[in-house]
């Protein structure tokens, strides 16, 4: 690829270098997105067919997840080749038709870089596991075991089980937050961070507009490998693991979090700026201290640009006190950073069964979603309002499910494939036998079926999207602290001269809530949006919205 064909292809995009503030990103998970050549598996060619749909939902970037070189094992997030596409994803030259036509279409690029941990056929382990005196011997976590044989340490996978591995070529255990076959980086070594770095400038010298960081809170461990304290019964949160997983039943004090991965991120930024407008949303998997930790790592403007947490990826619905909440404590706890908020992506179960949505509900959320102060992910097929698809035990794919089924299934049901057209036996996903079976379900939401349907949810998305880029209050302002009035979650936003209100009813019931003083022009009809009655006051039907200008 011409450099300088990007670059200029790339110029009206690269003019806004705060874009990512306020920005809307949409999620591909590239198996499940497009499949072009009918294997049965999304591809970077599919990627770019539908680039002029997801272009029209009025999105700013696309976020896509792993498609390096990889065994698979967990999906892509298990890297044999930082610098490789998979020969199931494409080529090289595909993913650079892929960038220009985004760019092209005013799209960003963000992908998914997976640095915690590599795939234990990346060559890097290859070495560092073949003896204890070779050049990359420390690029791995390697540690003795304890005088009984046992690890050394009591630090446990999410995926289940001990996080260490006994290793026979050293006769020592290496680390895994994840899969055995993830043995997690050494950070502690100059070179692991510098070859990471490296990762990094070879992407974006390739055109991409920035990156998605995987468990950006895992990259450290104590260097003293002290065991984590137990974590009291009542203290425990399942937003991270599934409750029947003994993950959560430590506080994960050494294990990650560790203080010095700022040191880490700040190198990671000075990176970034070397380009002229790259960015990065980091992913914090904590249960306990996930605010915090968001607003170390995106306080200032040395560190990433945003963080998101799973405080709205959790299992209760948001009600207008739980949101009041979350943005409260993000006021305090990150003041000075931002946040990117997302319902659901390929880790959870859709939010539309997670929280047993009405269309009416899924509607008023993604409204809210759209006017919170932050950044926003919408994950693929979320704008069809497509509910987590039943996934038999026999077609299972993900190790997670099979581990823990049948109390937790896994992350296949928000994976199995995009539906695009309701006639086709695939939904119009390949011409050949999916991966994961495509949901009957969902064929009947298809895009196709929705696109012509003026009432759809699909066409809600768009307008909601469309509201929040036509008000830079919405985008980049700030906000005067978000309230909860019974069921109505309420909040002013402003930027410059510009002053939006916004109310939604969170709730099956009807409310009442009153504007605040003042001149207010009601906007937002074609959310739904509703004026004041004579008295000034608001009648919020169920999951109703309120949105005003002050004049």
């Amino acid at each position: 690829m011409n450099e300088r064909a990007t670059i200029d292809m790339g110029q009206a995009l690269v003019a806004d270098k705060d874009w990512w503030r306020g920005a809307v990103i949409y999620q591909i998970y590239p198996r499940s997105f497009q499949d072009s050549n009918g294997d049965g598996i999304g591809d970077l060619n599919g990627i770019t067919q539908r680039l002029p749909y997801i272009a029209s939902l009025g999105v700013d970037a696309i976020w896509i997840s792993p498609f390096f070189t990889s065994p698979m094992k967990d999906f892509g997030y298990d890297v044999s080749d930082y610098r490789g596409i998979d020969p199931m994803f494409g080529t090289m030259s595909d993913f650079d038709v892929l960038t220009e036509t985004a760019h092209s279409l005013g799209l960003r690029v963000m992908i998914d870089l997976v640095l915690s941990h590599t795939s234990d056929e990346h060559p890097w382990f290859k070495e560092s596991r073949a003896n204890r005196d070779n050049p990359k011997s420390d690029w791995y976590v390697w540690s003795e075991p304890k005088e009984d044989g046992t690890p050394p340490n009591n630090w446990l996978s999410i995926f289940g089980g001990s996080a260490w591995q006994w290793d026979g070529r050293r006769e020592q255990y290496f680390l895994h937050n994840f899969l055995t076959s993830q043995p997690d980086l050494n950070f502690h070594c100059p070179d692991v961070q510098d070859a990471l770095l490296d990762v990094v400038r070879f992407w974006l010298d390739r055109g991409v507009d920035g990156f998605r960081l995987d468990t950006i809170n895992f990259y450290i461990h104590d260097k003293q490998l002290r065991s984590n304290p137990a974590l009291p019964k009542d203290q425990r949160d399942a937003t991270i693991a599934p409750s029947v997983n003994p993950y959560n039943h430590q506080l994960h004090l050494y294990s990650k979090n560790q203080p010095e991965n700022l040191l880490f991120l700040e190198r990671f930024r000075a990176v970034l700026e070397e380009y002229d407008a790259a960015a990065a949303v980091g992913e914090v998997g904590d249960a306990q201290m996930g605010l915090e930790i968001m607003g170390e790592y995106t306080t200032g403007d040395n560190r990433v640009h945003m963080c998101y947490s799973f405080e709205l990826l959790s299992p209760t619905i948001p009600t207008a006190e739980r949101v009041a909440k979350v943005m409260g404590d993000v006021d305090r706890l990150v003041s000075d950073g931002w946040a990117c908020w997302a319902f659901s992506n390929h880790d959870v179960v859709r939010h539309m069964s997670r929280w047993d949505l009405s269309p009416a509900a899924a509607r008023a959320l993604s409204t809210l979603l759209m006017c919170l102060r932050g950044s926003a992910c919408i994950y693929q097929g979320e704008e069809l309002g497509l509910h987590e698809a039943d996934v038999a035990f026999e077609d299972l794919q993900d190790p997670y499910g099979i581990e823990f089924w049948p109390e937790f299934k896994g992350r296949d049901g928000c994976r199995t494939p995009m539906a695009w057209e309701a006639s086709n036996r695939n939904a119009g996903f390949t011409t050949g036998d999916p991966w994961l079976p495509v949901s009957p379900e969902h064929a009947h939401n298809s895009v196709a079926a929705q696109e012509a349907d003026p009432g759809s949810i699909l066409h809600h998305y768009r307008k909601a999207i469309g509201f929040r880029k036509a008000h830079k209050a919405l985008q980049k302002g700030d906000h005067d602290g978000v309230k909860a009035a019974g069921d109505v979650v309420y909040f002013t936003r402003t930027h410059g001269d510009e002053v939006v209100f916004c109310a939604v009813n969170l709730s099956d019931t009807t409310a009442t809530h009153h504007l605040p003083d003042g001149n207010w022009v009601t906007i937002g009809a074609e959310l739904g949006s509703i004026g004041p009655g004579a008295d000034n006051a608001l009648h919020l039907g169920p999951w109703q919205v309120a949105l005003a200008r002050r004049n």
